[in-house]
């Protein structure tokens, strides 16, 4: 019998729950990671048949449906078959290819870091990342900066938004937390970096409120938590905003955040672990069904390859069933429409859309030496931005809105090339990385691996744990 606090709803959401962290534990069935493998081949098959067994056979044995002559029939059959040809050898390739998995390479061992000590949370177990560097830091009671002063309670949500924005302490170098805005900013900065106190999730530390302490010279609130009016007519008299970037300060290299619980091992870099597959994969890009693995360090490039043929193939059998199939009917008599035909019409131009959409994707990330899971943390931190600047500015203040992000990208560098982690400098250096040196690998699904998938060149402009530097602390050639 239930307990007196437990409700039906609550019980079966208890259940629901527990079954799908059974199940998130569990890799997929063999039969579910490859039963799209299946049907993608049967799909292929098909459209071969129908493309080549009706519409072109009809041109070639001059039939009364035929769509052409057979010179046409000859021409679209042969080109036809090299784009089947390519696209099925990139196929193989890509399902054949392991993508690299990380317990192969590493052993597996206990994990890093730090126990319980003086009320300091101890590490989740059911977390893949690992302890995050605020939990390495000392931590401090806040509970006396939220309840000493009335004041502190007293205050708008509107005022409490506005609280002076600095970089996380653990971002970079301590001494990196100070404002640049004013002397009033550089002493909350220092009372902030005396408390160590930090955000819970640094993920989420993209722009973080500063409490100041007890002890701190006394400042008006109107200096510290300026409002909407007063935040934007000190902009338009030109003076320092009270916001600025803050990087995520987790330092992503250390072995402390890599460890995977599931795998019980340290995971390379760039490594993650794909819950269908149930195991870490070097340079995880994302986990695709209609290849029945995940795209990773070894099959990347022969994915790509996928990507481009699979585009050809489509368009060109959707260019050409729709196109013969639209001039025929303007004849007299018309003949009749092969209702397998346009099956196959629908099929091609949805493949292809897909294909291309994923292409063009693929092709922005390589350039920029991101994978897929790797471009959520640029974007999210890009989203953030713009949610600050919208609540600072109104909606028509684009031009001081571009004037602060030009200030940020002058002191950090731009999100996507001087805050990726992995950007060599340039963006044929990242797709040689990927694609290699040889151009005809760039289109052929031939060549091999251009890394062993455990190490990779990180950039200059992060620090050794892997957090984010500012533009003066860069050497001096890059800055």
């Amino acid at each position: 019998m239930p307990q007196p606090d437990q409700t039906c709803c609550g019980v079966i959401e208890e259940a629901q729950y527990r079954a799908h962290r059974r199940r998130a534990n569990k890799p997929q069935p063999w039969i579910a990671l490859k039963f799209t493998v299946a049907l993608t081949i049967a799909l292929t098959g098909y459209s071969t048949y129908v493309y080549a067994g009706r519409f072109c056979k009809d041109m070639l044995m001059k039939n009364s449906n035929a769509q052409g002559g057979p010179a046409t029939g000859v021409a679209f059959l042969v080109v036809f078959c090299v784009l089947l040809f390519l696209m099925s050898w990139s196929y193989v390739m890509v399902v054949t290819t392991s993508p690299g998995h990380a317990r192969d390479y590493t052993q597996t061992t206990t994990r890093p870091g730090y126990e319980r000590q003086n009320d300091r949370p101890s590490l989740n177990s059911n977390d893949i990342r690992g302890t995050s560097y605020e939990l390495t830091t000392p931590t401090v009671d806040l509970s006396r900066h939220l309840t000493h002063e009335p004041e502190t309670q007293s205050r708008s949500d509107s005022q409490k938004h506005h609280l002076q924005l600095l970089p996380a302490s653990g971002s970079g170098n301590g001494d990196r937390a100070a404002s640049q805005a004013s002397p009033i900013d550089s002493s909350v900065a220092k009372t902030e970096r005396n408390s160590q106190a930090t955000s819970a999730d640094p993920e989420e530390a993209h722009v973080t409120d500063v409490l100041a302490a007890p002890e701190a010279p006394h400042v008006p609130d109107t200096a510290i938590l300026p409002t909407h009016a007063n935040t934007r007519e000190s902009s338009k008299n030109n003076s320092p905003l009270m916001i600025s970037r803050s990087p995520p300060s987790t330092p992503v290299l250390l072995p402390e955040y890599r460890y995977c619980s599931r795998c019980k091992i340290i995971k390379p870099p760039r490594a993650h672990h794909c819950r269908a597959c149930g195991t870490c994969i070097l340079k995880y890009d994302h986990h695709c069904p209609w290849i029945g693995q995940c795209v990773g360090a070894f099959n990347h490039k022969f994915f790509v390859n996928f990507l481009q043929w699979g585009t050809v193939f489509c368009f060109w059998t959707l260019a050409t069933l729709l196109g013969l199939n639209v001039k025929s009917q303007t004849r007299s008599p018309a003949p009749d429409l092969d209702p397998q035909q346009i099956v196959v019409i629908a099929l091609s131009g949805l493949f292809g859309l897909f294909c291309i959409l994923m292409f063009i994707t693929q092709l922005h990330l390589i350039r920029l030496n991101q994978t897929t899971v790797e471009s959520i943390g640029s974007r999210s931190m890009r989203d953030r931005e713009q949610e600050v600047l919208s609540n600072e500015y109104r909606w028509y203040e684009i031009g001081a809105k571009r004037r602060t992000q030009k200030q940020w990208d002058n002191e950090w560098g731009e999100i996507g090339r001087e805050g990726n982690l992995w950007w060599l400098g340039s963006g044929r250096a990242n797709w040689e990385a990927v694609m290699g040196k040889n151009m005809w690998w760039w289109f052929l699904p031939i060549g091999h691996r251009l890394d062993d998938g455990m190490s990779y060149q990180t950039n200059p402009r992060f620090d050794d744990q892997g957090r984010w530097r500012r533009r003066k602390e860069w050497p001096s050639e890059l800055r």
